[in-house]
């Protein structure tokens, strides 16, 4: 069981390195205009909360972040230069060592969602107490 998690972690880590090695080459002056427009629409379908075939349908719903997410990386790797790729894999190793860990965004996004909550609790609260009358 350990090890799994350890094979799942470390394929997590590798997924965000990629990831930020996509972003960072997207930005990069001697990337071609293709592997640009191709990364950003990887980078945007990634980070997009809504997927062209939604999770919750069985074995399918996940196909399109196991398969279309890693293709559209490989992809732009294939079509990035290497030295470009590599001099940026090496700036994201290098972020995403010494980010800095901010408690304070995490507090606030926690607190949003709390409003969230509690406004939409008390709209159902009053809808469903008023339409009882």
């Amino acid at each position: 069981m350990v090890s799994i998690l350890h094979n799942w972690r470390s394929r997590a880590e590798a997924l965000k390195l990629e990831s930020c090695t996509l972003y960072l080459a997207c930005r990069d002056p001697r990337m071609p205009w293709y592997a640009r427009l191709i990364g950003l629409a990887v980078v945007g379908y990634v980070l997009c909360p809504i997927d062209f075939i939604p999770d919750w349908v069985p074995i399918i719903g996940y196909l399109d972040d196991l398969i279309l997410a890693p293709l559209g990386i490989a992809l732009v790797i294939k079509l990035t230069p290497p030295q470009v790729f590599q001099e940026n894999r090496e700036r994201a190793q290098e972020l995403l060592k010494n980010k800095p860990v901010i408690r304070a965004v995490a507090v606030i996004i926690i607190a949003l969602w709390l409003l969230i909550l509690g406004v939409a609790a008390s709209w159902a609260y009053l809808f469903f107490h008023s339409s009882g009358k």
